[in-house]
């Protein structure tokens, strides 16, 4: 039995129950041991030996179903993953999208190393994307072990997303280009919800010289980094413009030497939130007219790095109807979100592949040391990912 669904005039069939949903029921607890592997790694962005880790990890899994895969070398980031089933299949491919790396420093999983309480499973990355990347490779291994595809499926899995994807953007965009669609697996909201547009991001490093001089005996002498910095910080806060959807937020200081010298230097990293419609080359030179104005006489500010993640364009009609049809076969209701949270599904969307985001189990509290994912949520949302896959046109 099938149900159908309209997209654009055409009928998608859709199958009720397929094999690979079955083999995917029972498959909770191996996604939960898989789990806890990849996220007992430090997998932090330039962390090539922990990303690396991951990728083999998860490429064990793959391998041992029969699955190809590929490593590609990115020196300083470590790995991105590719992997193939039904590489023969029938035109363009579907490609199940993830991120290796996380936001957390070497050493963390050592202070709070994964476990579960009450449902939840806890450590760093568990939810941003650990669980995800676990999700999209069952689904992998449920059509490399009982088939049904017509079309390829591609597994992509990158190392940098969380600080940009300086060095993988250009790659991603050329992976994905031409493909049917693309499913992001970041964590689910904590709603149960999928993003359907996301707001882009830009990082920039600035630095701020200043002039040295001996805090007591000869303080006008100095001219103080620091001061300026705290100056350009304010006026940089002063973008964020909840009217436009632009935010802005210096997350990292530092400057200065010793408490008795006027500070001759300091840094800071600037976090910037946008919408599609904001032009973020216009929002990058307000940000260079701030650093580079001459806050305190004397003083110098210059940008060092600046790298930008596009925002996300709307998920195309029908494919969140795909997903949400899917859903409802297996019990639950699922809505389309907008997030102020960037990813690579902003560059993928960018190329015109429909793309959907936030296919993995839902989780919530990323970035922090709450962050956790719903074990419970697992496997229906594979399901719904293998459904679409199967439904897609």
């Amino acid at each position: 039995m099938h149900e159908t669904l309209e997209n654009s005039g055409a009928q998608v069939q859709q199958p009720a129950a397929t094999p690979a949903l079955d083999w995917l029921a029972d498959q909770g607890l191996a996604m939960q041991d898989l789990l806890q592997k990849v996220v007992n790694i430090d997998s932090g962005s330039r962390d090539e030996a922990g990303v690396t880790a991951v990728a083999h990890a998860l490429a064990e899994r793959l391998l041992a179903a029969g699955v190809p895969v590929q490593f590609e070398p990115v020196p300083g980031y470590g790995v991105l993953l590719h992997a193939q089933v039904n590489a023969a299949g029938e035109g363009a491919p579907i490609v199940l999208m993830g991120h290796m790396d996380t936001v957390y420093p070497a050493g963390t999983v050592a202070r709070r190393p994964f476990r579960v309480e009450d449902g939840r499973a806890y450590g760093p990355g568990v939810a941003d994307m650990k669980s995800g990347l676990v999700l999209n490779v069952f689904v992998a291994e449920a059509f490399a072990r009982c088939g049904g595809l017509s079309a390829p499926l591609h597994l992509f899995f990158s190392c940098d997303e969380e600080i940009g994807s300086p060095a993988t953007r250009e790659l991603i965009m050329a992976r994905v280009r031409g493909a049917r669609a693309v499913l992001n697996a970041e964590p689910g909201r904590v709603s149960g919800n999928v993003v359907t547009s996301r707001k882009g991001s830009m990082v920039v490093e600035f630095e701020v010289q200043g002039v040295a001089a001996h805090a007591g005996i000869n303080h006008a002498a100095g001219a103080s980094a620091i001061e300026a910095l705290a100056r350009k910080t304010l006026a940089l806060h002063a973008l964020t413009d909840t009217a436009t959807g632009v935010t802005c937020n210096v997350g990292v200081v530092q400057g200065g030497i010793v408490p008795n010298m006027v500070a001759p230097h300091a840094k800071a990293e600037v976090d910037l939130r946008f919408t599609a419609d904001t032009d973020p080359d216009a929002l990058l030179e307000r940000v260079r007219a701030i650093v580079e104005e001459e806050s305190v006489p004397r003083t110098q500010g210059r940008i060092t790095t600046a790298r930008r993640t596009l925002p996300m364009k709307p998920t195309p009609d029908y494919l969140l109807a795909l997903y949400q049809q899917g859903a409802r076969t297996l019990g639950f209701e699922v809505a389309g979100e907008f997030t102020g949270g960037a990813a690579d599904s902003g560059l993928t969307a960018s190329v015109g592949v429909p793309t959907l985001c936030a296919t993995g189990p839902v989780g919530g509290h990323p970035h922090t040391e709450r962050e956790y994912c719903e074990l419970a949520t697992f496997v229906p949302r594979a399901q719904a990912v293998a459904l679409a896959v199967l439904g897609h046109p």
